[in-house]
């Protein structure tokens, strides 16, 4: 994550890991296997944090807390993605990779899998009459663009710094315009 793929050779990394060369191609094969794997467990982790947050969030709410509730998960989430070096190393290396790596293109390691468990989630508390939500991928991608997207488009990965207030301004605005069109009429 700190070199990128083609500054990074296997003895610098066998170094680091205080491990032999041979070690790592005996467990991985070879450096593009390595590369991935990384990237998956990092991506895998992060994701973890997320589905967290979803779940103390978009999970078991009450009937008169859904808004509050969006609203906050807003907030935690877009802070958390807003000030996450490793979030951030993790997106410009997978951006400067993917021409190089189709597999980094795959499903599982896109922003839609982030709009895909906040969709399982929407689909719950609609079943609950609390949201409508006629297409969820659709309506979490709305949230997702609205908050965290907010956060990547503005910042240009964090080219220019934003203030805690502002990434709180942004999610806050974020969430009340994806609950102005998904809260039953």
């Amino acid at each position: 994550m700190r070199d990128g793929y083609a500054r990074t050779s296997v003895d610098a990394i066998a170094d680091e890991a205080q491990v032999s060369k041979r070690t790592i191609y005996n467990h991985y094969g070879d450096k593009e296997n390595l590369f991935l794997s990384v990237i998956g467990e990092r991506f895998d982790s992060m994701m973890a944090v997320f589905v967290d947050l979803m779940d103390a969030y978009l999970s078991d709410v009450p009937d008169d807390a859904v808004e509050a509730n969006i609203v906050a998960f807003a907030c935690e989430a877009t802070a958390l993605a807003a000030r996450s070096q490793e979030r951030l190393a993790l997106l410009r290396l997978v951006s400067a990779e993917a021409p190089h790596f189709p597999e980094l293109r795959a499903r599982r390691m896109r922003p839609q899998t982030v709009a895909g468990e906040i969709a399982t989630r929407l689909v719950r508390l609609a079943a609950r009459g609390l949201l409508e939500v006629p297409e969820p991928e659709e309506a979490a991608n709305h949230l997702f663009a609205l908050t965290i997207g907010q956060i990547n488009n503005r910042s240009l990965l964090r080219s220019v710094e934003l203030t805690d207030a502002e990434i709180e301004h942004i999610a806050t605005s974020g969430a009340h315009a994806f609950l102005r069109a998904y809260l039953p009429r």
